[in-house]
């Protein structure tokens, strides 16, 4: 048998293992069930590899993220380590085939959904393989109270009972002691080893600023900070806006979303990793699997969903132990933003009803009929058939596949994308002979900002509602601009697939679900309520206020977090009230913007911020449509 150490060095080229991970390594080669919560960033993928290379036989890694399959599957292959990762799309005989490789081709590693587990031939073919271990990743997600709960991982005791003298180890970065408990009792351990490192990382600064002018701050403290950032936002427009805005301003940044074909998010990524661009702007989606030692700021210019979210996102700063910054910018209009995003589009049982409804009907699935059956599926028509609200409908959507009444996969391969091709100055040349398409032409290039440099997925029910035209005419303009060699327009009538993984049998159907789905609203709730908490909280020290969120007790301040910093140097009440006089004196002459306040005023601009808010909050002042202040 090799020893542990021996294979870190030979496949990972590190010399020692960070805290836990060769106690947690020991624990599973001595067959216990190993229950490891490590936070982001702790290597907790090397404590289910290393045993797994060590013990003869295939190790079977349960995971519900299909980028974080392909990533590990790339990274073990790459090392020159036999794995595959069994993801959707994939045909019968094609399963077959791979199955049967992971039987007799001395595979190590094979990654599945848990909604794989409940396929027959799966169940069948894993009896039969020599499994020597069984992990389950993100494990929380078994956990009715777990961020992001999935019936589907109740599957998992399938595999105890194929193989039940394998011991299971089950991984997750955050976790609260409820959701630890019920994970531990879900996968039926018996006097399980529990691994848990603390929440603390006291070389994380967590800074929560208050910014009337989030562009501005950011500009301000990126040249402050110089080093590798990410910059999370939440949509794929605004990546793009700012990745632009900061080029202009000298930045050197790239930007990563969902829609990117797979060549070029390789590319930016790599760009990224090598620190060719400084600074990647992102949605949420980015980052998972991914281990960039030197990020020096973590950046969150809307506030996230949940903080357990932005534990893990905070958490990809200072990965080398070196000084890093986690900073959340936030104003008065972030809280009802929040809440509309993330509460107000919950849907109720009727509507999900209703949308399933709809669904089987647009398939055209008989009562008692459709149980695996798959469709081509194009949300925006099934939204405009039904006259269904779009972000509530694609929740909905969401809420059947993660409990297995569909699976819903977006295939953004298959969706319509356009590219200008041709310069600025040749296109307005060619728009003078062509003056029929000059306002669609107008209107693409003013809703999405980048056409030029990339091909961009884009909604031509949106550019008809603009132009007041149809979709039929904006397809055969751009088939028209295609054949003119002024764009490269892909198009497809579908933008995903569904299987239905039950049959239609209308209410019945979701009657099942409806506790769990009420109780995943509940947690919601809490979830977005502890972010405001956590955001408006100014006299708790930031890092044991996430601490305490996640169960874990400690006294001791960060001294480094913004609440540390501002008792560190208090502000008395007499000097907010001489800078509240001087905001209301320079406000009587002209209304100015808070960029510009804080370029006049001879004070923090962290005191600036407060005093302002407190003005809004009494209606001394006012904000006016163009983002300045004035007196009420």
């Amino acid at each position: 048998m090799s020893h542990p150490i021996n294979i870190l060095e030979r496949y990972w080229n590190h010399t020692s293992f960070r805290p836990l991970q060769e106690d947690i390594i020991n624990a599973v080669l001595d067959n216990e069930d190993t229950f490891v919560l490590l936070p982001t960033g702790g290597g907790k993928s090397i404590c289910f590899q290393i045993p797994a290379l060590i013990k003869e036989g295939i190790c079977i890694v349960v995971s519900p993220l299909v980028a974080l399959m392909k990533d590990q599957v790339k990274n073990l292959k790459d090392k020159g380590i036999k794995a595959m990762a069994i993801t959707s799309g994939i045909s019968y005989n094609e399963l077959d085939t791979l199955l049967d490789n992971c039987i007799y081709g001395n595979y190590k590693f094979l990654y599945l959904s848990p909604e794989r587990l409940q396929q027959d031939i799966v169940q069948h073919r894993i009896h039969q393989m020599n499994v020597n271990l069984i992990a389950v990743d993100e494990a929380h997600c078994i956990s009715q109270w777990g961020n992001d709960f999935r019936p589907a991982y109740k599957n998992i005791t399938v595999l105890r009972e194929l193989h039940p003298s394998v011991n299971v180890i089950a991984l997750t970065a955050t976790a609260k002691p409820k959701v630890i408990e019920e994970t531990i009792a879900e996968l039926d351990f018996i006097a399980p080893k529990i691994f848990k490192a603390s929440f603390s990382r006291p070389n994380i600064a967590y800074n929560v600023i208050y910014s009337e002018d989030k562009l501005y701050d950011l500009e301000r403290l990126l040249k402050e900070h110089r080093g590798a950032s990410i910059i999370y936002v939440r949509s794929r427009k605004l990546t793009i806006e700012i990745h632009e805005q900061l080029e202009k301003l000298g930045f050197s940044s790239t930007f990563f979303h969902g829609g990117i074909p797979t060549k070029d998010k390789q590319k930016r990524l790599d760009q990224w990793m090598n620190d060719q661009k400084e600074i990647m702007v992102a949605t949420t989606a980015f980052g998972m699997g991914i281990d960039k030692p030197n990020v020096k700021t973590v950046f969150h210019i809307n506030l996230p969903e949940s903080l357990e979210s932005y534990y893990q996102e905070a958490g990809r700063a200072g990965r080398n132990d070196e000084n890093a910054f986690a900073i959340l910018l936030t104003n008065k209009s972030d809280e009802q933003r929040l809440k509309n995003q993330f509460i107000k589009t919950l849907p109720s049982i009727d509507f999900i009803k209703l949308v399933y409804r709809k669904l089987c009907n647009y398939f055209q699935i008989s009562y008692g009929e459709g149980e695996l059956s798959s469709h081509q599926f194009n949300f925006s028509t099934f939204c405009k058939t039904y006259d269904l609200k779009t972000t509530q409908t694609f929740n909905t959507l969401q809420i059947l596949d993660r409990n297995s009444i569909i699976k819903l996969a977006q295939q953004f391969n298959y969706k319509t994308t356009l590219q200008f091709i041709i310069s600025n100055a040749s296109l307005f040349a060619y728009l003078e002979r062509h003056k029929h398409v000059e306002l669609i032409v107008k209107s693409i290039l003013r809703t999405y900002g980048g056409i030029f440099e990339h091909s961009l997925a884009i909604n031509l029910s949106l550019i008809a509602t603009k132009t007041s035209t149809t979709e039929k005419q904006i397809i055969a303009v751009l088939q028209q601009l295609d054949k003119d060699g002024v764009v490269e327009f892909n198009f497809s009538n579908t933008d995903s697939e569904i299987v239905l993984l039950q049959p239609r049998e209308d209410d019945k159907t979701i009657n099942r679900i409806v506790t769990i789905v009420e109780q995943q609203h509940e947690l919601k709730r809490l979830q977005v309520n502890a972010v405001l908490s956590y955001i408006e909280n100014d006299s708790v020290c930031k890092q044991l206020q996430l601490l305490h969120y996640f169960g874990e007790d400690s006294v001791e301040t960060c001294g480094t977090c913004s609440v540390c910093l501002s008792n560190s140097e208090p502000t008395n009440s007499a000097d907010l009230k001489t800078i509240q006089n001087h905001i209301l004196s320079i406000l009587t002459h002209q209304n100015y913007n808070s960029r510009q306040l804080v370029e006049q005023l001879p004070y923090k601009d962290t005191d600036i911020f407060e005093v302002l808010k407190l003005l809004l909050e009494h209606q001394i002042i006012e904000t006016t449509p163009s983002n300045t202040y004035k007196l009420k």
